[in-house]
């Protein structure tokens, strides 16, 4: 365990080391909560426009309810019990070695990630909704980039985030396979045919706008 711990630190300190002025605040605004609601409400009307209102609330109920286990889970579950303090936070010893942004530490403990269980969660059980190759390239790779963005925030191990992720995964997975052996026919399409372009549309601007407003503060 303590070469694990030993290993994950060095992890840390090598990502988060690869930072940038000019990077930071790109990073910190990637990396906030309401920053992509455009982008879920895009996904929950494309879902609704797919699969019709019923079967659309039961799917956006099922993603609701994988996201917000997951970070229920991480959050009031495992972090009182590991107690596991964030490499940013104060009372760490390892935080003066650590790039933080905007002064910004994060909560005191920080395994597992909730920012790595929510963002898992909700990619898995949208792309066993949507089932499109473009969607789940283009979701795991916003996962992923957020999972970065905590690491080079200082706000959280590589190893906070692979916790998060399993979270994120058991729980996408059981609401999912829950919904599909209890109602099967909610997976069926009503338009085999919707486009989800506007998630691809919305999830764009939103980049573009972070990567705007990040240069514009350097001007």
């Amino acid at each position: 365990m303590d070469r694990l711990q030993e290993l994950d630190t060095q992890l840390f300190l090598f990502f988060n080391g690869l930072n940038h002025q000019f990077v930071d605040p790109f990073m910190a605004a990637f990396s906030g909560r309401w920053i992509w609601v455009p982008l879920y409400v895009a996904l929950a009307a494309v879902v609704v426009w797919r699969y019709g209102w019923k079967r659309g609330f039961v799917i956006i109920a099922m993603i609701g309810i994988a996201v917000g286990a997951a970070d229920y889970i991480s959050a009031s579950i495992i972090r009182p019990v590991i107690q596991r303090m964030r490499p940013a936070n104060l009372d760490n010893p390892l935080s003066d070695l650590v790039h933080v942004v905007s002064g910004y530490r994060g909560g005191r403990y920080g395994f597992p990630s909730c920012h790595a269980a929510n963002t898992v969660a909700l990619a898995i059980a949208t792309s066993l909704t949507l089932r499109t190759r473009g969607w789940t390239v283009a979701v795991v790779a916003w996962a992923l980039m957020q999972c970065y963005s905590r690491v080079y925030l200082g706000v959280h191990y590589p190893g906070d985030l692979m916790a998060g992720a399993v979270v994120g995964t058991v729980t996408s997975l059981t609401a999912y396979f829950a919904v599909r052996k209890f109602r099967p026919e909610v997976f069926v399409p009503l338009d085999r045919n919707a486009t989800i372009r506007p998630v691809y549309i919305t999830g764009g601007i939103t980049i573009i706008y972070i990567a705007i407003e990040s240069i514009l503060t350097h001007i």
